[in-house]
């Protein structure tokens, strides 16, 4: 039995054959992101055992950006723990410390923007990715456009939830329902699955992280 290889069956269920890959690497993805939506520095942790596993499942369903973007999770997780559990001296205080906020209307609009630019360069440079390194990539990247999309605005608003900006989960909402469906397309179900639960996780957070915010100017 190959662990890491995506056809190695762990069970079968509703005639679905269920890889070990697949289900340890949703198993920990819905963990991580259950203790995102509660703002736990916990996720962070779940988070490096999720992208390790998923960037195996991904590079052999042939969704390269998504394998591309498990290293860039890898990378932001370790900031993002490293970020919360070393708050700068001014945020040692509660009065001060790194608070849940909303971003500029403006600056927001420019990140669309550019992850809509993001997303077409990155989309061209996948669909050739079997042409320019073809012993690395032998099948050609499914759908590259949308698996550039779910890279490109998943690279943008992590950056924002380091920063615990509100609008990080608005951006996750049109994320996972882009890839809810991708994930089903391609025939990886139970991944499917797991961003379809992501969406309904993903709006509570929306609402939860709104609620906090709105907390701030009771106490203050």
């Amino acid at each position: 039995m190959n662990f890491f290889d995506a056809k190695s069956i762990f069970f079968t269920v509703l005639e679905y054959k269920m890889s070990y890959l697949e289900f340890f690497a949703v198993i920990t993805g819905i963990i991580s992101v259950i203790l995102s939506a509660k703002a736990s520095i916990w996720s962070w942790p779940a988070g490096i055992v999720n992208v390790f596993l998923s960037a195996f499942l991904y590079y052999q369903n042939q969704l390269y950006p998504d394998m591309f973007l498990m290293a860039f999770f890898f990378i932001t997780n370790i900031m993002g723990w490293w970020r919360w559990t070393n708050p700068k001296p001014e945020e040692e205080d509660k009065n001060k410390e790194l608070k849940i906020s909303f971003m500029p209307v403006k600056q927001f609009l420019i990140l669309l923007a550019i992850g809509i630019v993001g997303t077409l360069l990155m989309g061209t440079l996948a669909s050739q990715l079997h042409n320019w390194l073809p012993l690395l990539f032998n099948l050609p990247s499914a759908y590259p456009f949308v698996d550039s999309f779910i890279f490109v605005m998943s690279v943008i608003t992590t950056f924002l939830m380091i920063q615990k900006r509100i609008e990080c989960w608005i951006i996750w909402l049109l994320i996972d329902v882009v890839a809810t469906y991708l994930y089903f397309l391609k025939g990886i179900k139970f991944m499917g699955l797991e961003y379809f639960i992501f969406t309904i996780i993903a709006a509570f957070a929306l609402w939860h992280w709104i609620k906090e915010y709105r907390s701030y100017s009771k106490t203050a």
